[in-house]
């Protein structure tokens, strides 16, 4: 079965075709200096960039890899959650394949395809415990199959992803700041005591990371000399010594109070499902170092199998779109042309036509 998968989300551009569960190959266009200037995502430039690569995309993947449209089995596109401009350009131009090649189109949510995302390195244990951790969503899930997930904990306000970047854009980090923010962090100790941990004292597994974000700030506004003087990375590379060692030295500190958090409320999760074979750790700020090691020693103490995506699948990509859709559509699972596009905000629905 070839399944092309489509990803236009946010700010990534992504075509890739899956195989028989196995990754052919994939095109993808990062419009990060596109929206480096304004320090994060502009919406209707996000739509229109992704309008004008997503069909060169295409035809490179083609030619590349010698299929043809016809050939295409399944097609799967990012429906949602996401920004509505940036999905519809996706989900136009599935349904236009769709119409014109004869494949069946299967919408597939963004989320649970990041958690998925690992099945195309290696195979999937159910039941799984699994954490989302991005920009937008940083959410809990019990994982019984491909597609059978039940929400544990959910994003109140402030994603850990956004945490991030908000932090690094009071610190005028150059956009996207949340990877230079961890590498910064890594040339000290964290001061456990300088920043709170997020939304833990109380039992619920939900995440808010406001009241973080807000404690940075107000630690930043104390201390303006942290600020760097241009939005450039030239400016971290040229800090003087001292400068250099403090910025680490908070960085490191919100890097500890962000991982820390997801610990504690993971553990919850795990305690949770007491059944939980593996625990899957996805999305773009899965990436981070102290995340990844925090969770390595959580499911070591847990007994539990740690599932980390490489590098390449942490960010948003359309792999991890069709490995989605390989796995619904092996299951009959497919959508008609009223296929609709889901914001961020909204549930995706479980509208599948089960054939």
């Amino acid at each position: 079965m070839l399944t092309l998968g489509i990803e236009t989300s946010c700010d990534e551009t992504a075509v890739a075709l899956v195989e028989d569960g196995r990754l052919v190959a994939q095109e993808l266009a990062s419009q990060v200096d596109v929206h480096a200037v304004f320090g994060g995502v502009v919406p209707e430039i996000a739509s229109r960039e992704h309008l004008r690569v997503l069909p060169v995309l295409f035809r490179t993947l083609m030619e590349r890899t010698g299929k043809r449209p016809e050939e295409l089995d399944t097609i799967a596109v990012a429906r949602g959650p996401g920004l509505l401009g940036a999905l519809l350009v996706g989900v136009s131009f599935a349904k236009t394949l769709s119409l014109s090649t004869g494949a069946r189109l299967t919408g597939v949510n963004h989320l649970w395809a990041h958690l998925l995302a690992p099945s195309l390195e290696r195979e999937l244990v159910f039941p799984a415990v699994g954490l989302l951790v991005s920009g937008g969503h940083t959410h809990t899930y019990r994982v019984d199959s491909p597609v059978e997930f039940e929400l544990l904990g959910r994003t109140l306000d402030d994603a850990a992803g956004e945490a991030f970047d908000k932090v690094a854009k009071l610190l005028n980090f150059p956009y996207p700041g949340g990877k230079k923010l961890d590498d910064l962090g890594k040339e000290a100790e964290p001061d456990t005591a300088l920043f709170p941990k997020a939304y833990v004292d109380n039992n619920s597994l939900d995440f808010s990371f406001s009241g973080l974000k807000t404690a940075v700030a107000n630690y930043v506004g104390k201390h303006p000399e942290l600020v760097l003087e241009r939005m450039e990375t030239s400016a971290l590379d040229k800090l003087d010594a001292g400068h250099r060692e403090t910025l680490a030295g908070v960085c490191a500190s919100f890097n500890w109070s962000v991982a820390e958090t997801l610990r504690i409320k993971v553990e919850r999760a795990l305690d949770q499902v007491p059944d939980a074979k593996a625990l899957v750790v996805a999305g773009g700020v899965a990436a981070n170092s102290m995340i990844r090691g925090f969770m390595s020693d959580l499911a070591r103490e847990r007994g539990v199998e740690l599932v980390l995506p490489g590098f390449s699948l942490c960010t948003d990509n359309a792999a991890m779109i069709a490995a989605a859709g390989d796995m619904l559509a092996r299951r009959g699972m497919y959508h008609d042309l009223s296929l609709e596009a889901v914001p961020r905000g909204r549930t995706v629905p479980h509208d599948w036509i089960v054939k």
